[in-house]
């Protein structure tokens, strides 16, 4: 017999958390029946789940069946503008707001990320774990939502900019230098080398893109 106090698994968050994993990539059809024995839900809160996803774009139609959706080059390019703007005023607003508690939070994040350098996928995780500290620190609930759509949405991509060649290390120097502006209480700083490290990682994405479409020709 179930335990009525065991809380219920939520199945939006779970299946938003395997395509933000990349269990489930661009194009992969999601089947109800499926997700409800792998995430050992009913499958009304399954259905219901995929029908938000479709609502915010983040599952697309094929036919009959709903597959997971992926961004063309124009959404792309506007999906790092935004992110580059909001992801840089929550760096400044961290530069203000943040405690002494959470700059420390965000140097040992610095620390412990040097380990994961060669792990592409770890790295990731953490780098995602690392924006979202500094959100919090910019202390703006509002800021903090729209980041979390933004965020959203980058599950979109197929594959981490971080996995391409020497990503891994110049990720780590770019926080390192946000972290050193927001400890320093410079938002001009902070907004800027933010904007910059978005800057340098919509570039390595593009490169990677381009290498795939190379690939498939």
């Amino acid at each position: 017999m179930n335990d009525p106090r065991q809380p219920q698994k939520d199945a939006y968050a779970l299946i938003l958390e395997a395509i933000d994993s990349h269990i489930y990539k661009p194009g992969d059809r999601l089947v109800e029946s499926e997700l409800a024995e792998r995430l050992g839900v009913s499958r009304t809160p399954v259905r219901e789940a995929l029908q938000r996803l479709e609502t915010q774009s983040l599952l697309t139609r094929d036919g009959r069946s709903l597959i997971v959706a992926s961004l063309d080059h124009s959404q792309l390019s506007e999906l790092y503008v935004v992110r580059g703007e909001l992801e840089g005023l929550a760096a400044r607003l961290a530069a203000r707001h943040a405690t002494p508690e959470e700059v420390t939070v965000l140097r040992s994040m610095l620390d412990a990320d040097q380990a994961l350098i060669n792990d592409p996928d770890a790295l990731s995780r953490a780098n995602r774990r690392f924006h979202k500290q500094i959100h919090l620190a910019s202390h703006n609930r509002f800021l903090v939502q729209q980041l979390d759509l933004v965020h959203r949405s980058m599950a979109l991509l197929a594959t981490t900019s971080i996995s391409a060649e020497g990503r891994g290390a110049d990720t780590l120097k770019e926080h390192a230098t946000i972290v050193a502006a927001i400890e320093a209480g410079d938002g001009d700083a902070a907004y800027k080398a933010l904007r910059d490290h978005i800057s340098e990682a919509f570039v390595v994405r593009l490169k990677l893109d381009a290498q795939a479409v190379e690939a498939a020709e």
